[in-house]
C-alpha cells in the first residue's frame, strides 16, 4: 500500500510540475525575446533551460522547509499527522477552487522591466489570459541597446523568483516517505518541469505558438484544487 501512495503522489507531481510548465509564462517569454535578439533556437533553448533551472531550484529549497517542517511534526503527533496533511491538501484544494471561481486565478510575476504593476497584471492573466506579447514591447529584454547577458539575466531572475507554489504541497503528502520521498518529489519535480519547458519552447519555436495551452494558465487553479483535493481524500481513506 505504502508504494502504491508513493506511486500515486509521484505521478501527481509529475503532472502538477508538467502542466505547470505548459504556461506561457515557462516558455513564451524565452521565444519572443530570443526571437528580438536574433537568438538561435539552441540558445533559446539553452536560456530557458537555464532558467528552469532556477525555478527549480528555489521550489525545491521551498520544498525542503515544507518536507522539514512536516518530519517535525510528524515526530510530535505520529499517525495523526496523514489525516492532518489529508485535510490540509483538502483545505488547499477548496481554496484553490476559491480563486479560480472568483475569477483570481494564480498570479505570475510580470516580465522584468516591464511598465505592468503585480496587480494589474494578475486581473489582465484572470480575464484574458497572458500578455507576454504586449509586455516584451515595454521590456527592455528585447532591446538590443541592452546585452544578451542583461536579457539572460533578467529572464533567469523572472522564472526564479517565481517557484512552482502549486508543487510545494505534493511534499507536505510525501511527509511519511521521509527523506526518500522528498529526493523522489525533488528529481520528478526538476524532470517533469525542464521536460515541460523543452517541448512547449521548442514547439513554439517551429511555429506552433497557437496551441491553446493559455488555457492552463487560465483553469491552472482550477485543475490544481481538483488534482488537491482528490489527494487529500486519498491519504485520507488510506489511513483509515
Amino acid at each position: 500500500m505504502n508504494s502504491t501512495l508513493l506511486t500515486t503522489i509521484a505521478a501527481t507531481g509529475f503532472t502538477v510540475a508538467f502542466f505547470h510548465a505548459a504556461i506561457p509564462t515557462h516558455w513564451l517569454p524565452f521565444v519572443l525575446v530570443g526571437r528580438a535578439r536574433g537568438w538561435s533556437h539552441t540558445r533559446t533553448m539553452s536560456v530557458a533551460l537555464f532558467a528552469g533551472l532556477g525555478h527549480v531550484g528555489l521550489t525545491t529549497v521551498l520544498g525542503l522547509l515544507i518536507a522539514w517542517l512536516g518530519f517535525q511534526l510528524d515526530a510530535e503527533i505520529g499517525h495523526a499527522f496523514t489525516p492532518l496533511a489529508g485535510g490540509v491538501l483538502v483545505a488547499v484544494g477548496v481554496y484553490y477552487l476559491w480563486r479560480q471561481l472568483r475569477g483570481g486565478g494564480i498570479c505570475h510575476h510580470a516580465m522584468p522591466g516591464s511598465h505592468h504593476h503585480a496587480d494589474e497584471h494578475c486581473a489582465e492573466e484572470a480575464k484574458e489570459g497572458s500578455h507576454w506579447e504586449h509586455e516584451l514591447r515595454d521590456s527592455q529584454l528585447a532591446s538590443v541597446s541592452s546585452g544578451d547577458w542583461a536579457a539572460i539575466s533578467g529572464l533567469f531572475l523572472m522564472l526564479t523568483l517565481s517557484p512552482c507554489e502549486g508543487f510545494l504541497p505534493v511534499y507536505l503528502s510525501a511527509v511519511q516517505f521521509g527523506w526518500m520521498g522528498f529526493v523522489v518529489l525533488s528529481l520528478i519535480l526538476a524532470v517533469a518541469t525542464l521536460a515541460g519547458m523543452t517541448v512547449f519552447t521548442w514547439l513554439a519555436l517551429i511555429g506552433f505558438e497557437k496551441l491553446k495551452l493559455r488555457y492552463f494558465e487560465r483553469w491552472e487553479a482550477g485543475l490544481l484544487g481538483s488534482i488537491f483535493i482528490m489527494l487529500g481524500l486519498m491519504l485520507l481513506l488510506l489511513e483509515h
